[in-house]
């Protein structure tokens, strides 16, 4: 694990982006509330969250962090047919939160995924990137 101890205490933020590609049939009962399992984007929501928190259990060598606040926002996408999701963290600390918005929406895809595979085994899930990180030595960080 690389020490961090020297580093100033700064605020910090990530956002990390995913989408689950679908039949327009399981995105209606996504968007309907009829899916066999439940809400289903309620339920991913708090997944994601709960991931974030978690981070440092998953990801070897990640440093544990005192994560300040977690959103987990999953919009579903008629065109796509899917959902995209995004999922922003932020912390005041010494190193950066990007493994934690990345862990929260990939969490989220995978119980989005999970809820309906019964209904659309052909779902994919893609696009898990950071979007926007802010804060610490290397500065900002915005996609194109």
């Amino acid at each position: 694990m690389v020490d961090v101890g020297d580093k100033p205490v700064t605020d910090r933020i990530a956002t990390a982006i995913a989408r689950v590609t679908m039949q327009p049939e399981t995105l209606a009962l996504i968007m309907q509330g009829t899916a066999k399992k439940g809400d289903v984007l309620g339920v991913a929501r708090l997944a994601g969250i709960m991931a974030a928190k978690k981070t440092s259990d998953l990801i070897p060598l990640c440093h544990p962090l005192p994560i300040t606040k977690v959103t987990v926002d999953l919009t579903p996408d008629t065109d796509l047919p899917g959902v995209h999701i995004t999922a922003t963290v932020k912390t005041t600390g010494q190193t950066g939160v990007e493994m934690e918005a990345l862990t929260a929406a990939a969490t989220a895809a995978l119980t989005v995924h999970d809820m309906v595979k019964a209904v659309d085994r052909g779902m994919v899930i893609d696009d898990l990137r950071v979007t926007f990180k802010d804060g610490g030595k290397s500065g900002r960080f915005d996609a194109p």
